[in-house]
């Protein structure tokens, strides 16, 4: 009986010299990509290879050298910050000697020019609000072989905040400094969160700052994309305000001696706590304009 089955087996299955196996008098079977007929056997030399995606080189610094010419219309004078979408230089043009920024944008992370795109709509959308940049016209580059996208805007003369902190005595600023300092970022970022928009990023080396009379003048240098909801984005952008003044006192060694009302603001940096007590940077600046201020 077995000897009958193999032998049936051997007349309905056949195999060529590879040993693959095939149905005689067959040339394909539905469904099936792949021919079995001994005069369309596919060999793997002829199946269509897929397509491999061009990479894209990843780095993290243009590295553009003082008095370097892009475009042929701009002098770059220096870098004034970086950040995870690109560089921002001061660069000047070269027919009217007037200043300018320029964010270089790497180009894994504007694949398609999806970020300049994004970034510029966003200025602006923005354009009203002082405390934001103004966005001018967009370039494209050549560097190392690769196209990359360029964004002009404004220049704003100042220093960043990271480095206006440095400069103070013992690198932070007293009690009403930075109440004034907050309540100036607050009043800035409270025309972006009335309009539904957030900035994202929100820290010392991206603020913009001068004095002006009794307060500051700040200016934002660069914004950040998030996929997640903005009713979040403006709650963390809350979070990053108060953090910045955490840090502007000097940060955890001062922490504890500094009077209530300071830490009313801060709520120890519980996000939480934040978030309950100022949902946005209008109520952040509504706060502290009316803060009740009791000498120890």
């Amino acid at each position: 009986m077995l000897d009958e089955i193999s032998a049936a087996l051997e007349r309905k299955f056949q195999s060529d010299a590879k040993g693959r196996i095939f149905f005689p008098n067959s040339t394909s079977i539905p469904g099936n990509s792949l021919a079995f007929g001994s005069r369309n056997l596919l060999s793997r030399q002829n199946m269509a290879k897929p397509k491999k995606k061009k990479s894209i080189p990843s780095f993290t610094s243009f590295d553009f050298e003082p008095g370097s010419v892009i475009a042929k219309k701009y002098r770059v004078l220096e870098r004034i910050g970086s950040g995870w979408e690109g560089e921002v230089y001061r660069i000047r043009e070269l027919n009217t000697h007037i200043d300018r920024a320029a964010k270089f944008f790497y180009p894994k992370r504007n694949v398609g020019n999806k970020a300049v795109v994004r970034y510029a709509k966003k200025l602006h959308k923005l354009r009203a609000c002082p405390i934001v940049i103004h966005y001018y016209n967009q370039e494209t580059i050549i560097y190392k072989t690769l196209p990359v996208t360029v964004l002009i805007s404004e220049f704003v003369e100042g220093e960043l905040l990271s480095e206006f902190l440095k400069r103070q005595k013992g690198k932070r600023l007293n009690s009403f400094q930075a109440l004034h300092l907050l309540h100036s970022l607050a009043a800035g970022m409270e025309q972006i969160h009335s309009l539904k928009e957030y900035h994202g990023d929100l820290h010392s080396q991206n603020i913009i700052i001068r004095r002006f009379g009794l307060g500051f003048d700040l200016k934002l240098l660069d914004m950040y994309h998030w996929d997640y909801p903005k009713p979040q984005n403006i709650l963390d952008d809350v979070c990053d305000m108060v953090r910045i003044f955490y840090d502007a006192l000097g940060g955890k060694p001062q922490y504890a001696g500094q009077p209530e009302a300071i830490k009313n603001i801060c709520c120890g940096l519980r996000r939480s706590l934040i978030q309950k007590k100022f949902k946005t940077a209008g109520k952040l600046r509504r706060a502290l304009e009316n803060l009740e201020w009791k000498e120890k």
